[in-house]
């Protein structure tokens, strides 16, 4: 048995905002296994998705470059020591310069970035004198490159305060359409910049995955509904629970199986069947959304669009290509967040960074 400390009662607190006794009796069942007991606690429903990556260590600016004929597009993260440096104009000046650089060599790691050359040097020297200048330690973190394929566009936002940057690729089916979509492409970044998908589409998904999500999903849907009872809001009905967490788990024989549930309520209420085609594709459409409700939380396609949530992506992108008469296809995104994935820990930032040029 492993020996359970107040420190790893306090971080799986901070994650989870479960109670303490809570927090201690699932690192107990888990043998201190942290990632487990997280899981054991949302499938009990007393705590929420781990948020390691809302407890930032970094301060730093993301910086995002789109090439001008928008078949490359840039972003990188570099870090700081504190948010007054990330604010200097000269440390702005040095993360745009340095993105544009790694989109002209078509750099792919940050080893290769240390050993180019930018204006006569070897970058690494040229961080070096940055960080001399600036007077705090500095570190290209992380970058990455998206690039159009055949007919396709890139695109790319950075957020006002330079800690949020997307890029984003698609594939058109002609050059035609995809030099008309740059602009949607923009709102697309914007939307993810703001509701954090983690994944594409719910195909990304694994099945194992999906299964322990749903037990998560249920445990919360079931607390709140006992607070909801507890509370008797008229406004506030209890959740119904969904048998499915995701479109992974709606095979054909699922739907088929709901579409005659439908048929027989309409049968039911004595719906003439010459009006059920009118009827049916809607409440397909509600039994798919109540039931995949993962995807409208981790997925960009599922999720609903921020500027219209009465659509979900997929929708607002299927509008758009009947309005440009072609087709659309998102092939990747990448989201960078300043300080995303580092957790606090007791020792300073600056000790953390010294660590990672060193």
């Amino acid at each position: 048995m492993a020996e359970i400390t107040a420190q790893m009662v306090k971080e799986l607190r901070e994650s989870t905002g479960a109670g303490m006794m809570d927090c201690k009796n699932a690192l107990k069942d888990t043998d201190g296994d942290f990632e487990k007991a997280v899981q054991l606690l949302r499938e009990k429903g007393l705590g929420k998705a781990d948020k390691k990556a809302d407890r930032l260590a970094a301060e730093g600016l993301v910086s995002v470059k789109v090439s001008d004929d928008f078949k490359c597009a840039t972003v990188s993260e570099i870090n700081s020591e504190t948010d007054f440096v990330a604010k200097n104009e000269q440390f702005i000046a040095l993360t745009k310069d340095t993105t544009a650089h790694i989109q002209a060599k078509s750099l792919q790691n940050v080893e290769e970035l240390h050993s180019s050359e930018i204006n006569g040097v070897k970058f690494e020297e040229y961080l070096k004198s940055q960080i001399a200048t600036i007077g705090e330690n500095l570190v290209v973190r992380r970058f990455a490159t998206l690039k159009a394929g055949t007919n396709g566009i890139v695109n790319g936002y950075i957020h006002t305060n330079g800690r949020v940057g997307v890029v984003i690729a698609a594939a058109c089916d002609s050059e035609a359409t995809a030099n008309k979509c740059g602009d949607f492409l923009k709102h697309i970044c914007m939307h993810i910049a703001a509701m954090k998908p983690s994944y594409l589409s719910y195909e990304e998904l694994d099945m194992d995955f999906v299964e322990n999500e749903y037990k998560a999903l249920v445990a919360e849907l079931e607390k709140e509904n006992e607070e909801r009872r507890r509370l008797k809001d008229p406004n506030k009905p209890e959740h119904k629970i969904p048998k499915y967490a995701s479109r992974k788990q709606l095979t054909q024989e699922v739907i088929q199986v709901a579409e005659e549930a439908i048929k027989a309520e309409l049968q039911a209420q004595g719906k003439p069947e010459k009006i059920w085609p009118n009827i049916i594709p809607g409440k397909l459409n509600s039994f798919i959304a109540d039931n995949s409700q993962l995807d409208s939380r981790l997925t960009l396609m599922g999720q609903f669009y921020v500027m219209d949530d009465k659509k979900t992506i997929e929708q607002v992108i299927a509008d758009k290509e009947k309005e440009l008469g072609g087709t659309i296809k998102i092939v990747e995104f990448i989201r960078f967040e300043v300080g995303e994935g580092l957790e606090k820990k007791t020792e300073d930032f600056a000790a953390e960074v010294a660590a990672q040029i060193g």
